[in-house]
C-alpha cells in the first residue's frame, strides 16, 4: 500500500447526541507517546487537554481518582465549542505503568500512605511523566497559543518551554470517594496542582 492509498485517520463520530469531526495523529514515543485527537478546526486559542491514560478512571469507572471526570469534563468543553485537541498519552500511573500503580495503591491502603509516599517506598519517582513530545506535537500543528484544561503546573511549563502561550482553564471535579478526596489533597499539597482546598 502506498502512502497515497492510505486513508487519512479522520472520521466523524457521535458523542452525547452530537457529532464531532476527529483526526488522529500518532505520537510515536515508547515512553511518553500516545495520540493527538484533533476535533473540528483546532486553531490558535483552542481548548487543549493533555491527559495521561488511567485504565481505572477512564475506562472502568473506578472512583478513587479524578481522571475519568476530568477527561469527561474536558471532552464536554471541546464538544461545546466544536473544536479542540485531546492529547491522550500512554503514561499510566504517572509514568510507572499499571502494575506499579496497582502495587502503589495496595501499599498505600495497607500502610495508610498517599500515592506519592507509596511510590517513594517502591523506589519510584512521584511523577516520571514528560510532556515534551506532546508539546512539540501541538507546536507542529501550528498552535502557538492554547487554552490548556489542566490543574497541573508541569503541563503548563512544558507547553511554555515549547513557546506555546498558555491560558489555564482549571478542571475542578467533585471527588467521587474519600480516596479521591485524599488523592486531590495530596496532588495540591505535594505537586502544587491548582486545586481548591
Amino acid at each position: 500500500m502506498t502512502a497515497c492509498d492510505r486513508p487519512e485517520a479522520a472520521h466523524r463520530s457521535s458523542r452525547k447526541g452530537n457529532e464531532l469531526d476527529v483526526r488522529v495523529i500518532e505520537l510515536a514515543d515508547a515512553i511518553n507517546g500516545g495520540h493527538l485527537l484533533v476535533f473540528g478546526a483546532a486553531t490558535n486559542g483552542c481548548l487543549v487537554r493533555l491527559h495521561s491514560r488511567c485504565l481505572y478512571g477512564d475506562v472502568l469507572g473506578f472512583e478513587d481518582c479524578d481522571c475519568g471526570p476530568e477527561l469527561e469534563a474536558a471532552m464536554d468543553l471541546i464538544q461545546a465549542e466544536g473544536a479542540g485537541v485531546l492529547v491522550y498519552l500512554e503514561q499510566e500511573g504517572r509514568g510507572a505503568g499499571l502494575s506499579m500503580k496497582a502495587r502503589g495503591l495496595g501499599l498505600g491502603q495497607r500502610d495508610n500512605l498517599d500515592t506519592f509516599e507509596s511510590y517513594h517506598r517502591l523506589g519510584l519517582n512521584e511523577d516520571s511523566r514528560d510532556y515534551k513530545v506532546a508539546a512539540n506535537a501541538l507546536a507542529a500543528l501550528g498552535l502557538d497559543r492554547v487554552r490548556l484544561m489542566t490543574n497541573n503546573p508541569d503541563k503548563v511549563a512544558a507547553l511554555e518551554e515549547a513557546h506555546i502561550e498558555v491560558v489555564v482553564v482549571p478542571l475542578h471535579t467533585e471527588p467521587r470517594s474519600e480516596a479521591a478526596r485524599h488523592y486531590l489533597t495530596a496532588k495540591r499539597v505535594k505537586r502544587h496542582h491548582l486545586l481548591p482546598e
